[in-house]
């Protein structure tokens, strides 16, 4: 099969992007549509990326001082009752369970769509002391929320993720840490998977439903689309209080402790298909990769070619994640479109007349090029090549991102800039929350974020003309 043929099987990526993604996951054997309607099954392919996530990040989150627990998937309806904001932000997208064991339940068991009141709950039964405190768990584990549309990753019933919740002494504490966590994500996007982020509030309209502030990292696509790909939440004393965390502080009088909770999930293995994908497929970044180098032998049949390519793939092996291809069924070419289809970082071409000069050849999955490398030398070259193409890599997507982030200074520049191009859109605000539904009734972009780095681009709100008093960033979102 012809390069021409094996990208056949892909849409465009310019004519459908929506198919052109469905059908990268499909081809590079990412996931694929359950039986179960609105669920998807992971592949191991698809699942050995999540794990480079949930490692790189578990890393992290112990190193400040995170440790992991697991609370039940079922939580009764009078529990998620208790915050009232809660409940009736997760209402819509609640799965219920009403019958156990062939007889119906005397109360309706909610299946998680997040683990705030289930956690609360516990920690109002673990907490007496200010020396009980700060309580710092995470969950690694799945949820289930009633989507409407699938779209694997970025969109199903269920899906996984990880879910912090802590219990803090003062407000100061709890907000220090819900940012700490957020740079912690951005910490996880940028330099495990290549894709710069933009950190900033989320908007009243737009916080998590139960918290006082909701803070981001959002991420931009290769179609100029905005996703959410983290999400860190102040919560105050909103749970602490209709749950009863409550503590005896240093001076010996009861109070109500202070919470936060932090989020990232699966959709990261969307971001990372939609952030680096071309029409070859999958472009993964080195550190993320599940296999780094993919070592295809050239006229593996002739005498000693493969003996010494296994020896050569041994001796790499020790030090990065190496695949060797000796299939014998598949031509050199299906072999090659193959493996570029699944983004592995490095090709190594390793044939008889390499091995007679002591050479092998190296090809880029993202951007094609090619180099010769002695033999002695190919664990310095490849280490330090994936460094390049991981660094390359968070280049281009940070470029895209500078092209496609556009300033409107007038409502009229907001609906045209978007309807020309998906991008960035630059605005200030009133903080009037009219002024934010109208801008996404006439433009279908949402408010991504506040920025934390604000800037002034004019004195006036675009929609109402009124005194502006943040910047704000907009966009179409997934």
């Amino acid at each position: 099969m012809g390069k021409e043929e094996f990208v056949k099987e892909i849409t465009n990526i310019e004519d459908d992007f929506a198919q052109w993604y469905t059908d990268v996951v499909r081809k590079a054997e990412l996931a694929d549509y359950a039986d179960t309607k609105g669920c998807i099954a992971i592949r191991p392919y698809g699942y050995a990326i999540w794990e480079n996530i949930q490692n790189y990040a578990d890393k992290l989150f112990k190193e400040v001082g995170v440790t992991n627990l697991y609370m039940p998937v079922l939580i009764p309806e009078s529990m998620l009752q208790k915050e009232k904001d809660h409940v009736e932000g997760f209402a819509p997208e609640v799965a219920w369970v009403t019958m156990g064991g062939g007889e119906e339940l005397e109360e309706r068991l909610c299946i998680r769509p997040t683990s705030e009141t289930m956690m609360s709950t516990m920690y109002s039964k673990w907490v007496r002391s200010w020396r009980d405190l700060p309580i710092l768990g995470n969950q690694w584990c799945n949820v289930l929320r009633w989507e409407k549309e699938t779209r694997p990753f970025l969109r199903s019933r269920e899906f996984l993720w990880q879910e912090g919740h802590t219990i803090h002494e003062t407000a100061q504490e709890a907000e220090e840490r819900t940012l700490m966590m957020l740079d912690i994500y951005a910490d996880v996007i940028e330099n495990l998977l290549a894709i710069p982020v933009l950190k900033g509030r989320k908007t009243k309209k737009e916080q998590f439903a139960g918290a006082d502030a909701t803070y981001t990292v959002e991420t931009m696509m290769h179609d100029g689309r905005a996703l959410q790909a983290g999400t860190s939440h102040y919560f105050g004393q909103n749970f602490t209080k209709p749950f009863e965390i409550k503590f005896q502080n240093r001076e010996g009088k009861e109070e109500y402790a202070y919470q936060t909770s932090w989020g990232i999930s699966t959709r990261l293995i969307g971001a990372v298909i939609m952030a680096h994908g071309d029409n070859r497929g999958l472009k993964l970044p080195p550190r993320v990769a599940p296999i780094q180098a993919v070592i295809v032998p050239i006229a593996q049949h002739k005498d000693g070619v493969l003996e010494k390519v296994t020896e050569i793939y041994n001796g790499l092996n020790k030090k990065f994640r190496m695949k060797l291809d000796d299939r014998d069924n598949y031509s050199t070419g299906f072999k090659f479109n193959d493996w570029e289809m699944r983004g592995v970082p490095v090709r190594i071409e390793i044939g008889p007349r390499d091995l007679e000069n002591n050479q092998a050849v190296l090809v880029r999955r993202d951007n094609g090029e090619k180099e010769v490398a002695e033999l002695s030398k190919l664990d310095e070259r490849l280490e330090s090549l994936l460094e390049e193409i991981q660094n390359s890599m968070f280049e281009v997507c940070k470029a895209r991102r500078v092209e496609k982030t556009k300033v409107a200074t007038t409502l009229d520049e907001m609906i045209n800039l978007m309807n020309e191009d998906q991008c960035f859109l630059k605005t200030m605000w009133c903080e009037d929350v009219e002024c934010e539904n109208k801008i996404k009734e006439l433009t279908g972009a949402h408010s991504r974020c506040m920025p934390f780095e604000q800037e002034h681009l004019s004195d006036t709100c675009p929609v109402c003309g009124r005194k502006a008093t943040k910047m704000v960033v907009w966009g179409r979102q997934y």
